[in-house]
């Protein structure tokens, strides 16, 4: 934030102006794993090879599933997330993780975005992303579909990030009582603050929507 605004500081000095605010940074909870590989259904090779950097939007994105923990039980989150922007283009939140979890995440960001065909989508091993069904999607769509390697969750890395980001600012804070309010929660945290809002430092000092729109800006005639 301070860099966004062209200032100049030292981390020792934020420290301490931290401490005589009585502000503390948002703490960090350890990574839940979430893939079941254990499976019989093919798996694609890995396409992308952590080429996390592509040169333009719609170029290469990333899939993954999150669990989230209400007073109601569980809701599983599906993203997925343009590697470019680090935009979140498509997103699913339901009370299973059944393949429509994540077909229905693609659907959204087929529908937002209208890629052309070649993007590769990038994924882990998980039986979701194995079925025939988010398969064939994959096919309609034009799109090549790449997987990490066996228990490689670098290999997927900027959607970690995303989903530390979502826990640590968000819901770690939160007392979601309900599986509706934690679905309205994460929409809001998802649509209105992380894709308008929230600056990151690999995209200088930009939110992702901006981050996009300025792309088409300087390159689309």
């Amino acid at each position: 934030m301070i860099k966004g605004q062209g200032l100049k500081c030292s981390k020792s000095k934020v420290e301490r102006k931290m401490r005589e605010m009585g502000i503390r940074a948002k703490t960090k909870r350890k990574y839940k794993a979430t893939t079941d590989s254990n499976h019989k259904l093919p798996v694609s090779e890995n396409l992308l090879n952590r080429n996390f950097t592509p040169i333009a939007p719609n170029i290469a994105w990333g899939a993954d599933i999150t669990y989230v923990w209400t007073e109601e039980g569980w809701l599983y989150l599906a993203v997925v997330l343009d590697l470019f922007s680090r935009k979140i283009v498509g997103w699913s939140i339901q009370d299973h993780m059944r393949s429509e979890l994540v077909t229905d995440a693609l659907l959204m960001a087929q529908k937002r975005q209208k890629p052309l065909k070649g993007l590769i989508l990038h994924s882990d091993r998980g039986s979701q992303y194995a079925s025939g069904d988010y398969r064939k999607l994959i096919q309609n769509f034009g799109m090549l579909q790449s997987m990490s390697r066996k228990g490689d969750c670098w290999d997927n890395a900027p959607v970690e990030s995303f989903f530390h980001t979502l826990k640590t600012e968000h819901v770690f804070l939160e007392k979601l009582k309900t599986k509706s309010e934690a679905k309205s929660s994460i929409f809001e945290w998802i649509e209105v603050f992380y894709n308008r809002q929230r600056i990151h430092s690999s995209l200088k000092y930009k939110a992702p929507e901006c981050y996009e729109s300025e792309f088409y800006l300087k390159n689309v005639a």
